[in-house]
């Protein structure tokens, strides 16, 4: 059983319990929680009715497991004595992998510089700084699944964060797969399902951490992009991007207002008009809406009654929502407070959500987070094992489930401002911080992987303020924000020192990001671009404000653009409604545009927009090569595909100024944007690649890499914890599987692209 060790030593950690009778205590928490009077475990959605289904069913084969594994545990002691026999010996105890996502080699270099950054540069001189190569596309989801595997995206599955139902040609989440109920009792107005959905992971291939787990050892893997649902194997795992909103979105705010407006949030957003109550003007009754109620015959949403009454000479709103009662001062974030939805007799589903007050003067608005999965009582699984995540909120006190967790939707839409999203975003961090050092603290062997976002968002959302005539920034006239992406660099920095100096003697650390940063001036609609040359057609009369490709008439298309930075052909027997022939008619259409689009420039500022597009077919290699778009989209410093695009609209035009709050990006060529790489060891390799992370994670421990892996392992030696040295190299070749070839991504200078004009 993977979890086996979880309890006693990382959970329950029992004065005087036998060693290895620690397994049979890992089921103690599960048989526990089960016995609590609400089964709050139900499944959004289709799957809601699963608890109230099967809670007996999974009460009674629990205790059966229970009483079963009392009785074999001698055998099973023999069985890992026989097994274990002779495992390889690690090269090393401890394995620290700290990821800042997003962190850019030239600030970082430029801090360095400025003496900004000590504790990097302490890490650096103890061991190595390299930059990074990231992947094809430079994109979190599939540079972390990379990290995760060692391999190219055809090895994985993970090409973006959306990927197209080649029946539909409507976008699909990349990386999970929730499959419908179709077994359902009726009984009036009520349906219980009788199944609970299957909730799939796509990322293919077997991460570093489960290969470690097969040959018994423990790691703790926090916060990585794409592990929703979370691998099962040996150790402990928290979800993260992708993970859901209790919506079943990937972060849907609210706001409630007094401003009349017909217009929808693009993104992320639901807006509700109110008004004050009759007989007072500053009493507001509103309710808040949380996910559909799978339990009653059309799925209303389930709700939560709301009141909003205002004390306008103290400048305070008093909000009643779910038995909380809150003082709210404008422009402040309250805690998180509890939520909880009644979906059916004892079915319960429980959330998180922050309030904020942002006016009450001539107008009142009202200001929700998206709605977290409340981690103690989770409705999907988010973590390894299921009672790691309850585990973890006991410990540390509420924090945010949601993959994406800073709300930059609200941000982007004018709902919230700069100090707002700044403090949603430390206190994101402090959250990821408390359970990483939580788990450093318990971590006896083994490998700890901790992801922080902070970085990756704060660029994103705060680029407009580094550049004079950003698009973004007109208007600001703030300037205290001006240095928060230095400000953020530095707190991570101060996180650096505290690992330095409590790491112990022997210990492993790497601080890596995924991919760097740069700005985000024009985007550019690639679908209009298609139309205008003739690859693209719409319909007779079709909507020119249609998203999601609505208004394209398949039958005379040849290309469409998909998501953040693929193009994909319309490829007849892969596509439902596909005209291009497979074979040389295929290699001759991406030829041809990809002819057209190199060096594409922006008729109104002259600058380059696309460095190159990038054939799949010879930068991939794998079995997923079905799934991946046929063109990568090779961006300039400045360009990236326009929010429209983004959203499948076709009619507007091809370039245009980004006014939104998101001013930064990384979908552009990757080698503008390698990450960073810091060691407190050096290594032999002086072009490090992301992929290299997953089969080093392996030599360290004694294992030589995986089959599917083409990363290198990075150390030719290393020293031993004190009790000695190791001077040998792992089973297998040390250099490691010969990589996928693909264009020199060693560092942002080695691009013949990289002069002045397209940086």
């Amino acid at each position: 059983m993977p979890n086996e060790d979880f309890s006693a030593r990382h959970l329950r950690r029992s004065a005087g319990a036998p060693r290895d009778f620690r397994w049979c205590v890992a089921l103690l928490p599960a048989l526990a929680w089960l016995f609590t009077p609400d089964p709050a475990q139900a499944y959004i959605g289709p799957g809601a009715g699963f608890a109230l289904v099967s809670s007996f069913f999974v009460l009674f084969t629990t205790i059966l497991l229970v009483i079963a594994s009392l009785l074999i545990w001698p055998f099973r002691k023999v069985f890992q004595l026989i097994r274990y026999r002779g495992r390889p010996k690690p090269w090393i105890e401890r394995l620290i992998i700290v990821g800042f996502d997003g962190q850019d080699p030239q600030i970082t270099n430029r801090l360095l510089a400025q003496g900004r950054l000590p504790n990097f540069k302490r890490l650096a001189a103890s061991g190595c700084y390299h930059p990074l190569a990231t992947t094809y596309p430079a994109i979190s989801p599939v540079a972390w699944s990379s990290f995760a595997v060692g391999a190219n995206p055809a090895k994985h599955n993970i090409f973006d964060f959306l990927t197209r139902d080649r029946r539909t040609y409507l976008p699909m989440l990349s990386s999970t797969e929730i499959g419908s109920v179709d077994k359902i009792f009726r009984l009036g107005k009520w349906r219980i399902p009788l199944q609970k959905p299957v909730i799939r992971l796509l990322r293919k291939s077997r991460p570093f951490w489960s290969i470690l787990g097969e040959h018994r050892n423990w790691s703790t893997v926090l916060r990585v992009p794409i592990t929703f649902p979370p691998d099962r194997f040996y150790g402990a795992q928290l979800s993260a991007m992708c993970a859901p909103d209790l919506l079943g979105t990937q972060g849907t705010f609210f706001f409630y207002t007094t401003r009349e407006s017909k217009e929808k949030f693009k993104e992320g957003g639901l807006r509700f008009l109110i008004r004050p109550h009759d007989d007072d003007p500053d009493h507001f009754e509103m309710k808040l809406q949380g996910p559909e109620n799978a339990f009653l015959e059309g799925n209303p949403p389930m709700e939560i009654p709301m009141t909003l009454d205002l004390d306008r000479q103290n400048r305070r709103g008093r909000l009643e929502i779910a038995g909380t009662t809150l003082d709210l001062e404008p422009m402040v974030l309250s805690d998180w407070v509890p939520l909880t939805f009644d979906a059916a007799p004892t079915v319960k589903v429980r959330g998180l959500v922050r309030c904020m007050l942002k006016e009450m003067d001539e107008h009142v608005s009202l200001y929700l987070t998206p709605i977290s999965m409340d981690p103690d009582k989770p409705s999907m699984p988010i973590s390894h094992p299921s009672y790691y995540a309850p585990y973890l909120a006991k410990t540390i006190g509420h924090f945010c489930t949601l993959g994406l967790a800073e709300d930059t939707w609200a941000l982007n839409e004018g709902v919230t401002d700069d100090a707002t999203f700044l403090q949603q975003t430390y206190d994101i961090d402090r959250e990821r911080e408390a359970m990483f050092w939580h788990s450093f603290e318990q971590m006896d062997k083994g490998s700890l992987t901790c992801v922080f976002d902070g970085t990756d968002r704060v660029q994103h959302m705060f680029w407009r303020y580094t550049e004079d005539g950003h698009p973004a920034a007109r208007g600001i006239v703030d300037p205290e924000h001006k240095h928060a992406i230095e400000e953020f660099y530095e707190h991570n920095d101060r996180l650096v020192g505290k690992l330095l100096d409590r790491a112990r003697e022997g210990d492993v650390i790497m601080v890596i990001s995924d991919h760097g940063c740069v700005s985000f001036r024009r985007g550019v609609n690639l679908n209009r671009w298609l139309l205008d040359n003739g690859y693209l057609a719409l319909k007779e009369d079709a909507d020119p404000d249609a998203e999601w490709l609505q208004n394209v008439d398949w039958s005379r298309t040849k290309a469409y653009v998909l998501g953040l930075t693929g193009m994909f052909l319309n490829l007849k027997g892969r596509e439902a409604h596909g005209i291009v022939q497979p074979g040389d008619d295929a290699r001759a259409v991406k030829a041809e545009i990809a002819s057209k689009l190199n060096g594409l420039r922006d008729p109104d500022t002259g600058d380059l927009a696309i460095i190159e597009m990038f054939d799949t077919e010879e930068i991939y290699d794998g079995p997923y090569m079905q799934n991946a778009p046929d063109l990568i989209i090779g961006f300039n410093d400045g360009y990236r595909v326009s929010w429209d695009c983004a959203s499948g609209m076709v009619s507007t035009p091809v370039f245009e100024d980004n006014v939104k709050a998101w001013s930064g990006d990384h979908c552009v060529d990757p080698r503008l944007v390698p990450g960073v790489f810091f060691c407190n060891h050096p290594i032999a390799i002086e072009n490090p690649d992301i992929i290299d992370i997953a089969p080093t994670a392996l030599q360290l421990f004694g294992l030589p890499p995986a089959a599917h892996m083409e990363g290198r392992p990075l150390f030719a030696d290393l020293p031993l914890r004190a009790s000695g040295n190791h001077t040998g190299t792992p089973e297998g070749n040390p250099a490691g599987p010969a990589r996928v070839h693909s264009p020199d991504r060693t560092s942002e200078a080695s691009s013949p692209q990289t002069t002045e004009e397209s940086r």
